[in-house]
């Protein structure tokens, strides 16, 4: 898979989101749900920006392939699960949707903890 291009797909995807909250959905959610959605579209290019970053380590030598992609896929679970959770809980106001959330953030910890391994084992560069 290329990840580079799943991490701009994301990125976009996470600026053309956050634009939508920013002004079809103004006034139309409370402050509650507007601070959920804000915080799924932090967490959503904050990690998308990550995976752009982490999709470049194998071609520079840096991480294996096989750890490029786990480290990948985690984060890309990690934005579906966290930020999609997020943005539906904000929009229709579903509490059970919540409880989605904490799997992205296991996702999201994950990705970064299996990354800091796999550095640390790596040859120093």
């Amino acid at each position: 898979m290329n990840w580079s291009a799943v991490a701009a797909i994301m990125l976009g995807l996470a600026v053309g989101i956050g634009a939508f909250g920013a002004h079809g959905l103004k006034g139309r959610l409370d402050d509650y749900s507007m601070g959920i959605y804000e915080k799924a579209v932090l967490y959503h290019f904050f990690h998308a920006l990550g995976l752009l970053i982490v999709s470049i380590l194998p071609r520079i030598g840096a991480l294996s392939q096989s750890a490029g992609t786990w480290v990948c896929g985690l984060l890309l679970a990690g934005i579906l699960l966290f930020s999609g959770s997020l943005y539906a809980l904000a929009l229709t106001g579903v509490k059970t949707l919540g409880a989605v959330t904490p799997l992205g953030g296991l996702a999201f910890l994950g990705a970064w903890f299996l990354l800091a391994f796999c550095l640390l084992r790596s040859p120093a560069q």
